[in-house]
């Protein structure tokens, strides 16, 4: 049993709580023994009289001690017991509150552990602010990390954001400060005071586990219960967690939420998140494709970051709604067949003052040497992924999406920037590896360790990286020496296919490489074909007006283009707006032309499209063997002067072929042959000129029949006619 203090040390520690600074304010406040008594102490340094309400009855007056700390002492109890305190302020105001001084600590030692150790999977659970009912009695947990703080305090609308009255404790040496606050309760808003070791004014931070936040330009953390909302995709995620995600038909539309179709009547706002999970999902159906990817949603401070500087990690933004909103939008997506996927940017933040940056006066998630803790092409911190607690905070957030949203899948941003110590660097600008070499070991410790628990605690969960360099082994096992992804985005492959598709058909057969080139290493990783929002900004223009030529052939190109995507092995994305050939460049402000739909021409580009995806799920050879080279043979790779391109794809099972072929060229070609697999009939699954998509209707009537004449190293072959500008899809009639 620990000695009581004397009056002298409690006074003295008296005043450490008084001027905000005691590392354990529950030492001095609260209930505590006092020789043959009890004592209760409470800081209230406004109060006019303090009474204690004790749960077996009486009102006993309190007395000041110093400083605005009260003090009343019970005789004849040795046991702490329950109370409550009558607080009357100037002008007769008088509030009855239970005193957050009287409770035990809400973390357990595991907690701690486990978290120092940056091995809490559950994190969420236990940091930030939790409605929860502790020794009998409703309230808040709150948790937060700040290390090296003097002292810190939970402010919000319970306490009319008053730092002085719930000063946190500090739970040994974890650098976490907890504090369980009876009279809060769910949708108070709130932040954390902190006091800086070193001095200077406090900071007013947001929480970081907040679960929800107040619509920005706001920026104070919401308590919310997670515990509510009832799920009805069980059906999915069983089926999710059986399928092997290398052999599954992925085509992916990229959505910025804010600027996907806005209600002009009504002020032109952005849907809601509910009112999406319907408008969205029909048209994701009709449109054929097999998931959405969202754009960041976790809250952010500024809306032109499209969500990429992320100020709030576990909270989904609530410009469009309340987080059980966004739950219901995922869990209508799964009842209906769509897999949900999120942009995750684990690779930096901002520096807006009410976030992570500086988040207890020091770089405590971030480096504090600028060298590795800045990022200059952004003007953001980036985070240290040496340190354990840092570590824990990602990986559990990557986890958290995943559990408490359902999330199908995570595109992981900028890769690139997290694996090389000098990137976007210049001499001088950065500091090598324990090695003298520019890989970041930590980052790469980290991704894989991502990785590794992301496969371990959710089968059928995707990790997909935009990583734009030559890397190695991306979307290979750890266990083999790779970073463990499922996924790399091909960004060779997209620079290279527009570079190409953005040049008149006269200079084409000078770029032929550029679509050849990609199958010398669409093995070497699993990739996936993005033609994505980074590709319509910033002055690149729109897909539709990266296309040479009139009007006409800048859809028949577009539409070549896509179909040329759809039949190339890896996984397909596309951005929205590509689907229908907006001409506008996009912009994050201001919603789609919807109105072009009322034009056939770009109506027959969203047709050809929907009709892909179609074709494209119901033929295994288009996507069973992705990313082996079984699944591919160049039938004609070498016909650049005709601006012709022609190849086989295959499925695992025998007998299952799509032929596809592309004529580049604005000049119809008639009798042009090209080397099939077998002998026979074959159906033309897919023509990008015909009619019905605003082509000219050239074509082979939907089937041919091949002649036992070799060519193309094949045994049979067919004389066709190929349409300008288009892409032809065939397969055994």
């Amino acid at each position: 049993m620990k000695k009581p203090m004397d009056r002298q040390q409690v006074d003295a520690e008296l005043q450490q709580a008084v001027e905000l600074r005691h590392p354990e304010p529950h030492r001095v406040l609260g209930i505590h023994p006092d020789g043959d008594g009890m004592v209760i102490r409470t800081f209230r340094p406004d109060a006019i009289s303090i009474h204690v309400l004790p749960e077996f009855g009486g009102r006993i007056p309190m007395k000041h001690r110093l400083g605005g700390v009260f003090e009343a002492r019970i005789n004849g109890k040795t046991e702490p017991f329950g109370y409550l305190l009558e607080v009357e302020y100037a002008g007769h105001k008088v509030f009855t509150l239970r005193d957050p001084y009287s409770f035990l600590p809400t973390l357990g030692e595991m907690d701690l552990y486990f978290a120092g150790e940056g091995r809490h999977e559950q994190l969420w659970k236990r940091m930030g602010g939790h409605p929860t009912h502790h020794q009998g009695i409703s309230g808040v947990a709150f948790a937060v990390w700040a290390p090296t703080a003097a002292g810190v305090s939970v402010v919000g609308d319970f306490n009319s954001w008053d730092g002085r009255l719930h000063a946190m404790r500090r739970m040994g040496a974890s650098g976490i400060w907890e504090l369980f606050l009876p009279e809060a309760g769910e949708g108070a808003r709130y932040k954390f005071e902190i006091r800086p070791g070193h001095g200077g004014p406090p900071l007013l931070k947001s929480d970081p586990f907040a679960f929800r936040t107040e619509v920005p330009p706001a920026t104070a953390s919401v308590v919310h219960d997670l515990n509510h909302f009832q799920w009805t995709d069980e059906k999915w995620l069983t089926e999710r967690a059986s399928k092997d995600v290398d052999r599954q038909p992925w085509s992916v539309y990229e959505v910025h939420l804010a600027s996907w179709r806005r209600v002009v009547e009504d002020g032109d706002r952005p849907l809601t998140y509910r009112e999406l999970a319907h408008a969205l999902v029909d048209y994701v159906k009709q449109a054929g494709f097999t998931h959405v990817e969202l754009m960041p949603v976790s809250e952010h401070p500024f809306g032109g970051s499209w969500g990429y500087q992320v100020g709030n990690y576990y909270a989904p933004t609530a410009r469009f709604g309340h987080p059980d909103d966004f739950r219901y939008f995922v869990n209508h997506m799964h009842e209906q067949g769509i897999g949900v996927l999120l942009d995750w940017v684990p690779g930096h933040f901002p520096r807006d003052a009410h976030a992570l940056g500086r988040f207890d006066g020091t770089a405590l998630y971030e480096h504090a040497d600028p060298r590795q803790g800045t990022q200059p092409d952004w003007g953001t911190y980036v985070f240290n992924f040496g340190r354990n607690e840092v570590r824990n905070f990602l990986i559990a957030n990557a986890l958290f999406w995943l559990d408490e949203y359902h999330i199908d899948g995570l595109r992981v941003d900028a890769v690139a920037s997290m694996l090389y110590l000098d990137y976007s660097r210049k001499h001088g600008e950065w500091i090598p590896n324990r090695w003298g070499g520019r890989e970041n070991e930590e980052a790469i410790s980290f991704l894989r360790e991502l990785n590794d628990t992301v496969r371990r605690k959710f089968p059928g969960a995707v990790m997909v990286a935009e990583e734009s360099t030559a890397w190695p082994k991306v979307s290979q096992p750890t266990s083999e020496g790779g970073l463990g992804f499922h996924f790399k985005w091909n960004m060779g492959w997209m620079h290279d296919t527009l570079t190409y598709f953005s040049k008149d058909a006269v200079y084409r057969q000078y770029h032929h490489n550029q679509l050849t080139f990609g199958l010398l290493y669409a093995f070497s990783e699993h990739f996936t074909l993005p033609l994505s929002h980074d590709e319509v900004v910033h002055g690149k223009g729109s897909l539709y007006g990266k296309m040479p030529g009139d009007a006409w052939q800048k859809r028949a190109n577009l539409r070549a283009l896509l179909a040329w995507m759809w039949a190339h092995p890896g996984k397909k994305l596309l951005f929205m707006g590509g689907e229908f050939g907006q001409p506008s460049e996009w912009s994050n402000d201001r919603s789609l032309d919807w109105h072009l739909l009322d034009d056939s021409g770009h109506r027959g580009i969203q047709q050809v499209v929907a009709d892909m995806n179609k074709i494209y799920r119901s033929h295994p050879a288009l996507y069973d063997a992705d990313g082996e080279p079984l699944g591919f043979q160049w039938l004609q790779p070498d016909s650049a002067a005709a601006n012709v391109l022609a190849f086989v794809r295959r499925a695992h099972q025998p007998g299952g072929h799509v032929v596809c072929v592309a004529n580049l060229s604005p000049v119809p070609r008639e009798g042009y042959r090209v080397g099939f697999p077998r002998h026979g009939s074959y159906v033309e699954l897919l023509n990008t000129d015909s009619k019905e998509y605003g082509g000219s209707g050239i074509g082979n009537l939907g089937r041919i029949h091949t002649e036992p004449y070799g060519w193309d190293g094949q045994d049979a072959s067919a004389a066709l006619t190929l349409p300008p500008l288009s892409v032809l899809w065939f397969t055994p009639g």
